[in-house]
């Protein structure tokens, strides 16, 4: 009994998988990539958000203590 022939179809049928398995990779990675990416934006957009946050409530606690000291003056 020879092996080369199985060995050919062995070696034949490898480089099917081989290029399936490769294409499933790059598939993941721009997955993860496409993530990250998104991931990214939204922590900028949280960045945002927290920043227009912080100044709206910083202009309520100026218009509170603007409304404060002119009842102050008033009584």
């Amino acid at each position: 009994m020879e092996l080369t022939p199985i060995l050919i179809v062995a070696i034949v049928m490898t480089v099917p998988i081989v290029a399936i398995f490769t294409e499933h990779n790059r598939r993941i990675t721009r997955m993860k990539a496409e993530f990250l990416k998104e991931e990214i934006e939204l922590e900028k957009l949280k960045q945002q958000n927290y920043v227009l946050e912080t100044e709206k409530m910083k202009l309520e606690l100026d218009k509170m203590k603007l409304e404060y000291s002119t009842k102050q003056k008033i009584h």
